[in-house]
């Protein structure tokens, strides 16, 4: 079996797929026939989630605690972040391309999301919660950041009823491929460069 890189993970992410250990510990990459997408302009805020926001009940950061984040998302079973996942992914994280958001209440982590940029688009891998609307704010956040970092797509992959209540919408698969084709190879701040991406790929 080959060996997840950052450079391996560059790759399957610029052709639309994602990777996920499976429960015997092997590898499989995915791409799915319809793609789960955030408005880059923000996500439907509820009137729950909205009066939490207002309220500041959490201290929001960004790239503070990425493998913290990491490891909060790895449930204790059946997680398909395996601790190797967790290796790799810090390291594209100290790339420059790996990010994170964090939630803090009390000084304690109690929530986040985490994501790899590539030129102007971002996939989001997974978010966690411990404490109520913290995952929600973590994801309300994060795609106000990437916007504010130049992503111009935001993947969240798979739909599910709790993201499509927070405005997510499906593409077919050859309308996001059309989509990643051009956003990679726009620059961002935030967003792993052409250039770099080949220098990944050839060292």
């Amino acid at each position: 079996m080959y060996q997840l890189t950052p450079g391996v993970i560059h790759y399957g992410y610029s052709i639309g797929c994602f990777p996920m250990t499976m429960s015997d510990g092997s590898l499989e990459w995915f791409q799915p026939h319809r793609r789960c997408l955030f408005p880059i302009t923000g996500i439907h805020v509820p009137a729950s989630l909205a009066r939490t926001i207002r309220k500041n009940e959490f201290e929001i950061t960004f790239d503070k605690a990425f493998e913290e984040v990491m490891r909060g998302c790895k449930r204790p079973e059946g997680s398909w972040i395996s601790d190797h996942f967790i290796e790799v992914y810090t390291e594209i994280h100290r790339q420059g391309w790996g990010h994170s958001c964090e939630c803090w209440k009390d000084g304690e982590l109690v929530g986040g999301i985490y994501g790899i940029a590539i030129g102007s688009y971002f996939a989001a891998e997974s978010m966690y919660h411990t404490a109520t609307n913290a995952s929600k704010v973590a994801l309300w956040a994060m795609v106000q950041k990437a916007a504010a970092m130049g992503m111009l797509l935001f993947d969240a992959q798979i739909m599910n009823p709790h993201l499509e209540r927070l405005g997510a919408y499906e593409v077919p698969n050859y309308e996001f491929s059309l989509m990643l084709k051009k956003t990679i190879k726009i620059e961002s701040p935030w967003g792993l460069s052409p250039s770099a991406a080949n220098l990944l790929q050839t060292s």
